[in-house]
């Protein structure tokens, strides 16, 4: 660090003092670059973040609530202890809507947590207990904030798993590598939701693999469906159909939901290769298996929680939309986006952008407008490039059919991207 960056004249800056006192770390980041001349990738390698990771602190698209991040910053960026002393305590829960905080575990278990990482005992049930509540949490955060602010989290929490292994004696042996195959399959997901092909493809692999030595047919089932969603999402109908079938074949002991997903994705499969009888006959499967699956919802693994008549209404829209059946399309889609939490940001991104083309196409160039204006901000906040896409194509549509409203969302993307 430069001999200004420490100089005592930094840190009585009234901006500088304020937000530090207040922990608003977005603040601290612009005034502290400001004051100092230091750019996001300089001040992230003091802070031991990543220049993306500076910048959306700074945008307010991701809170400091990790203590040892905290932590970083106030050694990286050499913070007087006293300016600290009268600050109030990071907010426990973080993200809106979520039903609990995230804490960390209590002392002994932390302990525990950390000298099983380093080989000095066994992990115990309530070590494991704990980081599967903590996965579940991440997974209901990322309906709200996206998966760009969860990436580096997931990645060093699946390090923390995969480092107990080691220290997994009897049956927890197979709990820790379900744990994993778990965690992997949730950063296939995200790397996805990024557009990291390659990363998600290695990632399903990886979770398949443990899913398959732990014995645990769901998830082995799962993530060769994810998979088959890859390759509808890359615009490939038949490698869809084959991979949610193998989905089906391979895990005849999988769970109703789990098979209603592999039949849902071989219907898109088929829907997305022009196939409208085949669609609409595994459709129908999926959507029996999703009736009885509601019944008893006990028997099915923690990460299908999404998986309901709203999530299975969309997924009709989706097919109705590679059939230009546009009105059956904006039908289905605005009638799953009404039953959708208002804070599900990504989903709402996502479908309301297909929404937006639906209409588009069914030649409602106003109401097209309208709903892809308004969820233009949360496609470009959550970072999700499928949501990006789709209201450029939105655009696309009503430009070619000489809709005026096609300049001035292009011109809102513009402003936004």
């Amino acid at each position: 660090m430069g001999d200004f960056a420490t100089d005592a004249n930094l840190w009585s800056h009234p901006r500088l003092v304020t937000a530090v006192t207040e922990q608003a770390w977005g603040d601290v980041f612009r005034a502290y670059r400001r004051l100092s001349g230091t750019s996001q990738t300089k001040l992230g390698e003091l802070v031991g973040l990543a220049q993306s990771d500076v910048s959306d602190i700074e945008r307010g698209r991701r809170r400091v609530t990790s203590v040892e991040v905290r932590q970083r910053i106030v050694a990286g960026l050499g913070v007087p202890p006293g300016l600290l002393s009268e600050a109030p305590p990071p907010d426990p829960c973080p993200v809106p809507g979520l039903s609990t905080p995230v804490a960390i575990p209590d002392g002994d278990l932390l302990s525990r947590v950390t000298t099983a990482t380093r080989g000095g005992r066994p992990v115990d049930a309530a070590t494991l207990d704990w980081l599967d509540r903590l996965l579940a949490e991440h997974r209901r955060a990322e309906d709200f904030i996206g998966s760009r602010p969860l990436m580096d989290v997931m990645g060093r929490q699946l390090q923390t798993v995969v480092d107990l292994y080691g220290g997994a004696r009897g049956p927890l042996t197979g709990r820790v590598i379900r744990l994993a195959a778990e965690h992997a399959q949730f950063l296939a997901w995200m790397s996805q939701d990024q557009g990291r092909t390659a990363g998600a493809l290695g990632w399903y692999d990886r979770s398949h693999e443990w899913a398959m030595e732990a014995g645990d047919v769901n998830m082995a089932a799962t993530t060769l469906s994810m998979k088959a969603h890859l390759a509808w999402s890359g615009g490939s109908g038949e490698r869809c159909v084959r991979l949610a079938e193998a989905a089906r074949w391979s895990a005849p002991g999988a769970s109703l939901g789990v098979r209603g997903m592999a039949a849902q994705m071989e219907a898109r499969g088929h829907a997305l290769a022009g196939d409208g009888d085949q669609a609409r006959r595994r459709f129908d499967e999926a959507q029996v298996l999703i009736g009885r699956a509601a019944e008893h919802p006990e028997d099915e693994p923690p990460w299908m929680y999404f998986y309901d008549e709203t999530w299975f209404t969309l997924q009709r829209g989706m097919a109705a939309l590679h059939f230009r059946d546009w009105q059956a399309a904006a039908h289905d889609i605005s009638l799953g986006l009404a039953s959708l939490p208002s804070n599900y940001r990504r989903d709402r991104a996502w479908y309301g952008a297909c929404l937006a083309h639906a209409l588009a196409g069914a030649g409602d160039p106003e109401q097209s407008l309208s709903v892809a204006l308004s969820v233009a901000p949360d496609a470009s906040a959550v970072g999700r490039p499928h949501a990006w896409d789709e209201l450029h194509t939105t655009a696309a549509v009503l430009m070619r059919s000489g809709a005026g409203e096609g300049r001035p969302l292009g011109d809102a993307l513009t402003e936004l991207d």
